[in-house]
């Protein structure tokens, strides 16, 4: 495995674990400046109604997930990665958490200091049990 493809799967990780940990801050830096997410039913979103979004979940829920890769492949300052994604959101007030899952395609490009980002994401999550 080539240290782009490493660096990569830590940033998926890390992504997870600091959503986990309620971190926004820590989720920030692992997207490009220009970001785009695309979920389904939704206009396109950008990095701050994505920052916004997830700081007023947060405030109500905490969010668990997990994700499987399927495909990873790098081609010199580009990259994309297919995911099988669940997600789980558990109001903090208490009562039935819901979940999420379906697959994930991300473009991922390097930056100007060599980190890699996420530049694009497809999300096709549907609520599943």
């Amino acid at each position: 495995m080539s240290s782009d493809e490493q660096s990569i799967r830590h940033l998926i990780a890390q992504w997870h674990r600091a959503t986990a940990a309620g971190d926004v801050d820590a989720v920030l830096p692992l997207m490009a400046t220009d970001v785009v997410f695309l979920v389904a039913g939704q206009p396109p979103m950008d990095r701050d109604a994505f920052e916004k979004g997830l700081r007023a979940i947060l405030k109500t829920h905490r969010i668990e997930s997990t994700g499987d890769i399927q495909d990873l492949q790098v081609s010199g300052d580009l990259a994309y990665c297919w995911n099988v994604l669940e997600v789980r959101m558990i109001p903090l007030a208490g009562g039935a958490s819901t979940q999420r899952s379906g697959h994930v395609l991300s473009v991922l490009r390097k930056d100007q200091t060599g980190a890699w980002q996420i530049a694009r994401d497809a999300n096709l999550l549907v609520a599943s049990q």
